[in-house]
Order: C-alpha cells, then structure tokens, then sequence
C-alpha cells in the first residue's frame, strides 16, 4: 500500500491550521500546524531538489532537539530518502563509526561541531548542511536556511510503500562499536500514533502542550508524531536542565513532559520546582526504570497522581506496556504493588513470554519476552546475523525476562541480554569494555549494570590490571569518556585479581552481575 504522507500533514493543517504546533525554546522559534505542514513541505522539496537526495540515498542528523524538530517525522515521512537520527551527545569516533557505516549523502549539523567534523565529511565526499547561520563562509559548508531561500511549499508528491520503504535509521547501542541499525518505515510510525490513542488515559488532545528535554532521536520522540496528528503542540528544549525545564513549564503552559525517575527525584530536591507554576502539568511520562514507592509517593503530593509509565525499545517503536494513572498505586506500606510491573500491554501489540525453546508459557511464569506488531522492525540495516538470530515470525526477542500476571500486568525481572539502562540510554558492555582493554594497564574488564537508587542501573566496571601497573578509578572512567563518551563511562571502577570466565574463556558477566543484584526484587533498572 501506498502513501502520499504530505496529504496526511495537510489534514491536520486544515483542522488546526492556526494553534501552536511546535515551539523551539533556545532558537525562540514558533510553528503553528500550517506552518509546520509547509515548512516541512519545503524541506523535503530543498533536499530533493538541491541536495539531489532521493530514493535510496540517506543523510543523517547530528543535531541538537530544537534542530532535528525541523527534521522530525512529520519531514522525514514526506520525503524520498532515508534519514539517519543520532544522539547529538554521543563522542565524535562514534559518530563517525556511525557515517561510515550507513554512508549518508549528506549530513545536517549543528554548527558548534563544525571545526570537529568538516574536514573528515569532505575527506568523504559527504555534504555538510549547518544548521545557523554562519559568521563568515566555510568552503564547502552550505547553510539550511540559505538552501530553503525561494524553495516552493508545494507538496512534494512524494509515494511510499508504508510497509516495505525504509524512511528512517536509529542506533540501538554498540555491542562491536558500531551497534545495530534499526530501520523504520511509515506504518512503523504510524502504529507509534496509535498506541497512545487507545489507552485509558486521555493522553493528547489539542490542548496538549508537551514538553520535550530528553533527544527526541530516542524515546522521547515517539510521541511528538501523536500530538500532532491531535492538534496539539510539542515544546523542544536542548539543555538537560531541570532549572530551564521548570522555567518552560511555567511560560508554556506545559500539560505533558517526560522525565526519567532519576530526573524525578531530583526535582523533588529542587527549590526552583516550588519557585515556578507547575500546576498546569497534566501527564508526566517516565520509563527505563521503576519508580521508588516512596519518592512516588512524595512526587503525587507535589503534583498529583499524573505519573505513566512506558515499556518499550527501539527495535518497537511504540508504547508496548503503560502503567496509567489509575494503576500508580503503591501497595501498602513500601510494596510496590504493580509499581514493579511496565504496566498493562497496549491494544494492538502482541507480547510473548517464552522458554529457550520459544513455547509461550503460562501466567506467572518467567521467560523471555518476545513483541510483534505494527510497530516492530523487519529487522537490522546491513546486519543479516543479529536480524536472523533477534526476530522470528515478526516478534522482536527482547532479550527482558519477565512474567505477566493474571490481571495482565507485565513484569520484567532480568536482562538476558548484555545490555545497560541507565538514566533513559542503552549502553552495552561489550562497548565499554573494549573501550576499558584498549588502556595500556588493563589486561581484562567485565561491566556490568548495578542497582542504583536515582539511574535505575549504573554502569560498573571490575577491571584485571597487568602485574605491578597502578592507576585508579578515575583515570579508567576518564579513559571510557574519551573514546565512548559521558554517558556510557563507567560510574565506579573495581580493581580485581580476576574475573570468572567460560570454559571458551570469555568473561561471564551474569557471574559478576549476580553479586551486586542478590536481594533485589527488580533486577533491571
């Protein structure tokens, strides 16, 4: 089936033509669903017509929020190529290990990182768009708003197959250095739409306001496409600052937002929170970890019983389970009642739970959790192997080990995978720990996620130093950042005379992972 996605934007433009549709806070910028219809009209014209990017081709987005708003679905499904969305914060050898892996045409980019990236784009012969302005010409470097100068609003006419044209690529995490592809087509998008329009909460309308922190690259941009299909209007901030964020709340009228518990907790702590008018906030989401029954508790005196939780991944661009309002309840005393749990699976998505041998098995029984629906991928970009071994009959192996309940509520309770959430990102060992070889002291490492009270997991690292080297702590976790980045370096560092192996000789992390989770009722953040 077929698609003309500009038609779709068109509607809306008729519906809601003069109400706020997107708002950028840093660049104080203001769409209303007309503009942003055409707007993103002449976009998808410009790049078709003056970066010659079309059917086939890819480009990629190393952009801050309010930039890759611009660029967001509501472009990017229009168009002839296939975009590429990075996290804007992760290191410049990953960004690059992510260039030459998918081989864009053309790379949009936030003019900060222009002295860092020109010369090794044009070394590729890669185009480079900067996003600003510039103070004075760069050669080779071509300016957005320039290349949009006299470009028409038309619609573009552009038609895709909505389920077999692949419009959009997003990183899981790297478990070589590279990590895997994800690719997206228009019914992956639009199955994302539907699985807020069928819960029990009212989640948008078009008097939804929501304001967006986290990179809109990952999870926290698979609303933004609901909300305006609603009527409704998304708010972009670039800085990870809750002072800025309450301040956004207070002067938009913010209805909506998402913060992760860690951020949660914090704002509890904060005296600009009780400074600023919060009151209009109606829905905050959450998710990559459970939430403390007692900071719950002390976040609804604050603000109310306004808390969903949301299980899902990038392999399932969707909502795949929601703990709605009704359900934010602890139990008594510190239980968390089904505060433990991701909630109920939402309509229109299957979940599985499953043995090794991948028979579905009954109510309170513990196996992996398999996910198929609209929303779920075919499979990985140019990595045939992970595709072959992570998906089976349309289900996506999640690689979470939980159970569901009788009254279908879902609990994951492990990671069969080697992977760590911490604060809302996937980081995979495999990554940090080539990353902790490649020091001239270390001989081997095995990391592992650990319970931690505000990040859900952190990352941890017990690490063999060759005989009589010394160092410490930091100098390991400085080391990580320098190749990987802040966010994926180890928290805290373990110096250990051994670690336990395989018989192939591998490190066995569940062995190492074990120790840190005994005692604990949910072992995954």
């Amino acid at each position: 089936m077929k698609m003309n996605f500009a038609r779709l934007t068109a509607q809306v433009a008729r519906a809601y033509g003069d109400r706020e549709a997107l708002v950028n806070v840093e660049r104080a910028r203001r769409y209303t669903a007309r503009e942003l219809h055409l707007l993103s009209n002449r976009i998808v014209n410009m790049m078709r017509d003056r970066l010659q990017l079309r059917r086939g081709d890819r480009y990629m987005c190393i952009l801050e929020n309010d930039s890759l708003s611009l660029l967001h679905a509501w472009t990017v499904l229009k168009g002839e190529a296939a975009a590429a969305w990075t996290n804007f914060r992760d290191s410049t050898d990953e960004h690059f290990r992510q260039i030459d892996f998918l081989e864009p045409k053309v790379v949009f980019l936030e003019n900060v990182l222009l002295d860092r990236f020109q010369s090794t784009l044009r070394d590729r012969s890669i185009t480079i768009v900067c996003m600003d302005p510039l103070a004075e010409p760069r050669d080779g470097v071509l300016c957005f708003w320039d290349l949009l100068e006299g470009v028409a609003d038309t619609d573009p006419g552009v038609e895709s197959d909505i389920q077999q044209d692949i419009l959009l690529y997003r990183f899981t995490g790297g478990t070589t250095g590279l990590g895997k592809c994800a690719q997206y087509t228009i019914d992956n998008w639009l199955a994302c739409g539907d699985s807020f329009y069928t819960t029990p909460d009212r989640l948008m309308d078009r008097e939804t306001r929501n304001a967006v922190m986290a990179p809109i690259s990952h999870g926290s941009g698979i609303g933004l496409l609901a909300i305006y299909f609603r009527g409704g209007c998304t708010v972009t901030q670039n800085l990870p600052d809750l002072k800025v964020w309450c301040r956004v709340i207070e002067a938009e009228r913010i209805t909506s937002s998402s913060l992760i518990p860690t951020l949660l907790y914090r704002l509890l702590e904060l005296g600009d929170a009780s400074a600023h008018d919060l009151s209009t906030l109606q829905t905050v989401f959450y998710g990559a970890a459970p939430m403390s029954p007692s900071k719950l508790a002390q976040l609804q005196a604050r603000f109310g019983n306004i808390f969903v939780q949301i299980y899902g991944s990038t392999e399932c661009l969707q909502a795949v389970a929601m703990l709605d309002t009704a359900d934010h309840v602890a139990g008594d005393g510190e239980a968390p009642g089904h505060l433990a749990s991701a909630g109920r699976v939402v309509p229109g998505v299957e979940v599985a739970v499953v043995d090794e041998d991948g028979r579905e098995l009954s109510d309170g029984e513990r196996g992996e959790i398999w996910i198929r629906g609209r929303s779920t991928i075919s499979g990985y970009y140019r990595n045939p192997e992970s595709t072959a071994t992570e998906f089976a009959d349309g289900f996506w192996k999640s690689g979470d080990i939980g159970f569901r309940d009788a009254d279908g509520f879902l609990y994951i309770v492990d990671r069969k995978k080697d992977m760590i959430i911490t604060g809302g990102f996937n980081v995979y060992a495999v990554e940090v720990e080539n990353a902790l070889n490649s020091h001239p002291l270390v001989v081997m490492s095995a990391v592992v996620g650990i319970p931690h009270q505000e990040w859900g997991e952190a990352v941890h690292a017990e690490v063999i130093l060759k005989d009589g080297a010394r160092t410490c702590a930091e100098e390991m976790i400085e080391h990580v950042k320098a190749h990987l980045g802040a966010y994926k370096a180890p928290k805290s560092v373990t110096f250990v005379a051994d670690l336990p192996l395989t018989p192939a000789q591998k490190v066995l992390r569940r062995a190492v992972r074990d120790k840190y989770w005994t005692g604990q009722t949910r072992r995954v953040g």
